[in-house]
C-alpha cells in the first residue's frame, strides 16, 4: 500500500520540528510519507502530521521510535 491509497494512518506528533524530522526518517526508510495538515476530525489544534499508507505503520512506527521521534498519537483515516 502507498500513502496515496487510503486508508492512512494519520500520526499526530509533538511539534512541527518532529513531523519534519519523522517525514526525513521515513523517507531514508523508502516509505511513502506525506506531512499534511492535523486533519480537524481529529484535533483543533494548528499543526503537521505525518500520512503513510496504513499497511506501512508499523514500519513507519519503529523508524520513528529508532530515530528518537515520539508519536504521540496513529489515527485511520
Amino acid at each position: 500500500m502507498t500513502a496515496n491509497s487510503g486508508p492512512y494512518a494519520v500520526f499526530l506528533l509533538g511539534s512541527t520540528a518532529a513531523a519534519m524530522r519523522g517525514e526525513k526518517l521515513l523517507l531514508r526508510a523508502g516509505l511513502e510519507v506525506k506531512l499534511i495538515p492535523v486533519p480537524r476530525e481529529i484535533s483543533s489544534d494548528c499543526g503537521i502530521s505525518i500520512r503513510v499508507g496504513w499497511d506501512d505503520r508499523e514500519a513507519a512506527l519503529a523508524t520513528l521510535a529508532e530515530g528518537r521521534v515520539k508519536v504521540d498519537r496513529v489515527h485511520r483515516m
